[in-house]
């Protein structure tokens, strides 16, 4: 299956299933801003909660955080942003199109896709010129100079401004971390692929204070924590791959940076970054704040700055990844089966319940038994169409595990496990159903 033809698909898929909808659909549309559909919207969310139980309630050296969206504008004159977060763009004088001076070769010409901006006869391109990704605002009933306000591009801002307030709060020592999952807006010139990269997004953020000197040997433990994560929600590990920044890459504030990357269709690309950031950032908002950030040392009896490795990575970028892992079409006896094959932990159903047909009273119990389930358990009662069809739904919504209630339910309390990868079915009794996917789901 070519690359393109695969995109095509999962998002035929997603839009069929309901993981996710264009924008504004009914008015054709918003470039780069997606709605998750009722099936997305859970998958997005157990992304996040895997991440947030890995990062925040499993550690007691990270606390969270959930810092506003509008900041003082101060913040981001501080931080570089106003002045320096910026992508070289170039327009296209015949067709009017706009790219990435950059990033040319990752964009289809509008003329002729085969081609990139540039490269048909026809292209007239412009000289590149820094365009700044912030979405600009005004706070207040007047549009004046001094009433703006940005809609921020991360949330690691966030994080380091609130750094003494958590401190000092929650009585943590140095080395620890913040948290946080959030909201961000990039008005990215060429978005695309999909969710992949969007000018509304949600960041998976986490800031580790340490002591200058101990950075190194915390940034490869987060290395080595953060790939394990996501092989924990079922990546292939043959898929992912560490990309280091070179010298032409490197941020001028960072000591070092490596990206966790995934083979999509479209290539290898970066779905998080972990990042040693040394002191740049508290001593950026230290100087512009005039507030002392430093850190005292009781033990050592001494005042520093701590250096920060961070770790960033995208939800819905995340999401994605793990959609387009998932997604596999099988040969069932002369038909494609589609199937998304999640990790149970973040699939967004756990399991189906079905009865076999819709009567002797097997409706009833099937309608008993889902009820008792989805007391603790995300599940989906369906009683509609052929036994078959149904389990095909359930393997484009990515369900590991249907019940079937049938005749021989009502005779001896028992019902049929049918699993999603493997396709085989068992016997179980009926009030083991709940124990038998605590098990399985952990």
């Amino acid at each position: 299956m070519t690359a393109p033809n695969l995109m095509e698909k999962l998002v035929s898929l997603c839009k069929r299933r309901g993981f996710v909808f264009q924008s504004s659909e009914v008015y054709g549309g918003l470039g780069s801003v997606y709605d998750y559909g009722p099936l997305g919207v859970e998958l997005k969310r157990n992304v996040k909660d895997r991440w947030w139980r890995a990062m925040v309630q499993a550690r007691d050296d990270i606390e969270g955080l959930d810092s506003a969206i509008l900041m003082h504008p101060r913040v981001w004159e501080a931080s570089g942003h106003v002045s320096g977060f910026t992508d070289p763009m170039v327009d296209c004088r015949t067709c009017k199109a706009r790219f990435r001076a950059d990033k040319l070769g990752d964009a289809p010409c509008p003329r002729k896709p085969s081609k990139h901006p540039g490269e048909h006869k026809e292209c007239d391109l412009t000289e590149p010129r820094q365009f700044n990704l912030m979405f600009k605002t005004f706070m207040g009933p007047v549009e004046e100079q001094a009433a703006v306000v940005y809609l921020r591009p991360e949330t690691a801002q966030g994080i380091y401004v609130n750094y003494q307030n958590v401190l000092n709060s929650s009585r943590q020592k140095i080395p620890f971390g913040i948290a946080q999952i959030g909201k961000a807006f990039r008005n990215e010139i060429t978005p695309g692929n999909f969710i992949f990269r969007t000018r509304e997004f949600e960041q998976m953020e986490m800031q580790f204070f340490v002591r200058p000197g101990t950075d190194g040997e915390w940034f490869e433990r987060w290395r080595g924590l953060r790939m394990g994560w996501y092989q924990e929600i079922g990546l292939e590990p043959s898929r992912l791959r560490w990309h280091e920044h070179g010298p032409d890459e490197l941020a001028h504030y960072a000591r070092a940076a490596f990206d966790i990357e995934y083979e999509f269709p479209f290539g290898w690309h970066e779905i998080e970054g972990i990042h040693n950031r040394g002191d740049f950032d508290l001593g950026r908002h230290q100087q512009h704040s005039g507030k002392k950030l430093e850190y005292f040392d009781q033990g050592a009896n001494e005042r520093y700055l701590p250096y920060i490795v961070e770790t960033s990575a995208g939800a819905d970028r995340v999401t994605l990844t793990v959609l387009v892992n998932a997604y596999r079409e099988e040969d069932v006896e002369g038909e494609t089966r589609v199937v998304l094959g999640f990790h149970p932990a973040v699939a967004p159903i756990k399991a189906a319940v079905f009865p076999l047909v819709n009567k002797d009273g097997m409706p009833e119990v099937s309608l008993e038994l889902y009820n008792d389930l989805r007391r603790s358990l995300p599940v989906f009662f369906d009683d509609s169409g052929a036994i078959g069809r149904r389990y095909r739904r359930m393997d484009e919504a990515g369900t590991p595990w249907c019940f079937t209630i049938d005749g021989q339910t009502l005779v001896d309390r028992t019902v049929t496990v049918r699993d999603r990868d493997l396709m085989t079915q068992e016997r179980i009794g009926i009030d083991a159903v709940k124990a038998y996917l605590t098990d399985r789901l952990g």
